[in-house]
């Protein structure tokens, strides 16, 4: 029986409170030896009779580590009495730093618990629970790697950092109101407000209906009651965009029907935004005006200070910079930037090291790979090389593949502006340097004009590597699976191989090898991207015709305006055509006067879901056509049936524009779900993969569902990715692996 050994532990071992698990341990079985960080690895020496039973706790580790691999080697090495942890070391960069982890329950009960070392100090944390990426500054993780190294420890903290029996040994985040970071409370000039108990005012400041910006873990939210939401609203700019809240606990069952895994995400350690479906959709309009509302609960000890001193039950908390930006993390830039949003600033003098946003999900779905998920590590095979993606432009994020390993960033933005491309550039920068990264290749959007596919090249460029251009929605697929599948990827905008925008398509075969083998029918978009803004453009580019003009001039169109984009069609001047799902979601919500001008990104859409819900769908006749060898779906014969529809309606009440708006999604996720089930026969392929972010749509992707299911294939949707664009860095790794 083996008594001795030295253990080498490989995974996600960083910042999981590992080492003092594995000093535990070996005080539990009477283990003497050492542990020690090894960059992406635990190196530990064990001697004792129960080194067996030893190893195999070690091999569990604590919750939130990942075990890759445990190697057990015999060894020489004299392992004298005791058990040590010993400093770290450098090694290998396999693994990855974990996410940010909610305040765990005992340390909120360390919160307020009364005459207790931590009562009231909103930095509180442990071993188990606490800030992790958004305060790292290198690996291995230690304290003076990260943001805390500013705040030496204070004799108590010290004390239980070293204690063997406290929830805190080796806590990197440990600190307390002695010691630790603190907060001020600011007017919007900047200037301290004489108080003792900033959280205290900032609560009664908010009850008051002021608005304010706080500095949290990654970055600055806008918070305000309920009440206040459309003073916010007006100034930001942002009349109908809706808010996400964070609410006290078990609140939000009282405002939204919350099932058992959606309670459970609400309270696991991602702690992120979660959609839920209101219980009456007409509730909480001013905040949101749509049939869902964002809902999380606190997950600092800050926001339980807040909350416990706060008479309302609920904060809208929203991201402090503009939609698409990245988030505002320095206090002196959001005093400069916010001064005319906010009224007062509560603030922290902790350094923001990497931004992180709140992280978003729906009905399993993640929405948003942010703060609790991201950088999020996936196990793939995918061979030797190192690759980078960059992403797309919207909802972007980069993944790096290393030696089976895939690491996702967290969400950056919409790289379309010179702020979040630099962002996208400094998340590249610090995890190549985590994670050891030197890259052979980097995969890029097909799209020659993005600037993700600008910087792809000057990396290329400058290192003398590869680049590999992927088709946006093929990188959509290859995020699903790698598997012979049907491919179905239903969004709003991504170059095609023709150079034209599609958004609807089907594709058979295997990553790298998917052809593209059904679509929507390609329509006009009047003006470009001045459709995605005027759905009532993308209407008429999709129905032309006569009674499209008489709808379009009883809402106020002049006779200049429509001779233009008459014009406009016909000639084909300025007009590109597109397959695209989601311009035909705005064209539906157009058609039914639900949104004639997004002001925000899925406006539209999500008004027309919304519009939709409750609704009784009819079955409409699909009709399909063969262009270029690809079947298709004719999109105008779907709008075009909704447009008779209306002009037969004696009266166009809610109840027959939700009937009208649940029948548009429904007849147009079954003609989807056609174009598959056909190419699976053509095929015989068994599989349909699913993404795009039209899947985050309930009622359309649930459809799709049903539909593939009743024709005996197998339905693949990655519940581990965001289906929208936040999966497309991921997917270009994947499929430029895949090419090797």
């Amino acid at each position: 029986m083996q008594t001795k050994g030295k253990i080498l532990v490989r995974g996600i071992v960083q910042g999981v409170g590992f080492r003092p698990f594995v000093y535990a341990r070996a005080s539990e079985f009477g283990i003497a030896g050492s542990v020690k960080n090894l960059g992406s690895e635990v190196e530990i020496y064990a001697r004792g009779e129960r080194f067996l039973e030893f190893l195999a706790a070690v091999s569990r580790g604590p919750p939130m580590s990942r075990i890759d691999s445990v190697d057990v080697t015999d060894t020489d090495a004299r392992i004298p009495d005791g058990f040590v942890i010993r400093s770290s070391g450098t090694g290998t960069f396999s693994g990855m730093i974990p996410p940010d982890i909610a305040i765990c329950s005992d340390c909120i009960a360390d919160i307020f618990t009364p005459g207790g070392r931590y009562e009231g100090y909103w930095a509180t944390s442990c071993v188990n629970c606490g800030p992790r990426y958004s305060i790292i500054r290198a690996i291995p993780y230690d304290r003076e790697r990260t943001s805390m190294d500013d705040f030496p420890k204070c004799p108590a903290c010290a004390g239980e950092y070293g204690d063997p029996h406290s929830r805190r040994h080796h806590a990197q985040t440990i600190a307390c109101h002695r010691c630790g970071p603190s907060l001020r409370l600011m007017d919007g000039a900047g200037a301290d407000l004489p108080c003792t108990d900033p959280v205290r005012e900032a609560a009664a400041l908010l009850d008051a209906g002021k608005i304010l910006a706080i500095r949290g873990v990654g970055g600055f939210h806008l918070a305000c009651i309920g009440e206040s939401s459309g003073e916010l609203k007006a100034r930001l700019g942002r009349l109908e965009q809706p808010f996400a809240v964070m609410v006290r606990p078990g609140y939000a069952e009282t405002i939204a029907c919350v099932s058992p895994a959606e309670r459970e995400l609400l309270e696991s350690p991602v702690h992120p935004i979660v959609v839920l479906e209101k219980c009456v959709h007409s509730s909480h309009a001013g905040i949101s005006n749509l049939h869902t509302i964002g809902c999380m609960l606190p997950y600092t000890g800050l926001h339980h200070l807040l909350f416990s001193h706060l008479q309302h039950p609920l904060l809208i908390m929203t991201s402090a910079n503009m939609p698409g930006y990245p988030m505002i993390t320095d206090t002196d830039v959001a005093l400069a930037k916010l001064a005319k949003d906010a009224d007062y600033f509560l603030v922290h003098n902790r350094t923001i090291e990497n931004r992180v946003d709140d992280s978003v999900m729906r009905d399993g779905l993640i929405l948003r790979l942010s703060r609790g998920i991201a950088p999020k590590r996936t196990a793939i095979s995918l061979g030797s090389r190192c690759i980078l993606g960059v992403g797309p432009e919207l909802n972007a994020n980069a993944t790096i593949y290393k030696g089976g390993f895939a690491v996702t960033s967290p969400h950056v933005g919409n790289v379309r502006n010179p702020a979040t491309l630099a962002y996208l550039q400094e998340t590249v920068a610090k995890l190549e340097r985590l994670l050891g990264a030197e890259y052979d290749v980097v995969a890029h959007d097909l799209h020659p004009q993005f600037l993700s596919t600008r910087f792809a090249k000057e990396i290329a460029e400058e290192r003398g590597i590869g680049l590999v251009p992927v088709q946006h929605h093929r990188a959509h697929i290859a995020a699903t699976t790698t598997e012979p599948c049907i491919g179905i990827a239903i969004d709003g905008v991504g170059y095609g191989d023709d150079g034209t925008i599609w958004g609807g398509e089907v594709f058979a075969g295997q990553v790298p090898d998917l052809a593209r083998v059904a679509h929507l029918e390609p329509v006009a978009m009047p003006g470009g991207d001045l459709a995605t803004r005027f759905p009532e453009r993308m209407l008429y580019g999709i129905l032309p015709e006569e009674a499209c003009l008489d709808l379009l001039r009883s809402r106020g169109w002049t006779d200049v305006e429509i001779g233009v984009m008459r014009k406009q069609v016909a000639g084909g001047f300025n007009v590109t055509m597109t397959s695209s799902t989601g311009r035909v979601l705005d064209a539906a919500a157009a058609l039914l006067g639900i949104c004639r001008e997004r002001t925000y990104d899925g406006e539209p859409a999500m008004k027309l879901e919304s519009a939709a819900a409750g609704g009784k769908a009819e079955t409409w006749e699909p009709v399909f056509s063969r262009i270029g060898g690809c079947e298709c779906l004719s999109t105008r014969a779907i709008l075009k049936e909704a447009l008779t529809r209306i002009s037969c309606a004696h009266n166009l009440d809610q109840g027959v524009i939700r009937d009208i708006a649940a029948s548009l999604q429904y007849n147009l996720a079954r003609g989807i779900a056609a174009l598959a089930i056909h190419a699976a026969e053509r095929e015989g392929i068994s599989r349909v993969a699913l993404s795009g972010g039209v899947v985050a749509n309930r009622a359309i992707r649930e459809t799709i569902r049903a539909e593939i299911e009743s024709n005996g294939l197998a339905l693949l949707i990655n519940y581990a990715y965001p289906p929208g664009d936040g999966c497309v860095s991921f997917g270009q790794c994947v499929w430029a692996g895949k090419l090797s």
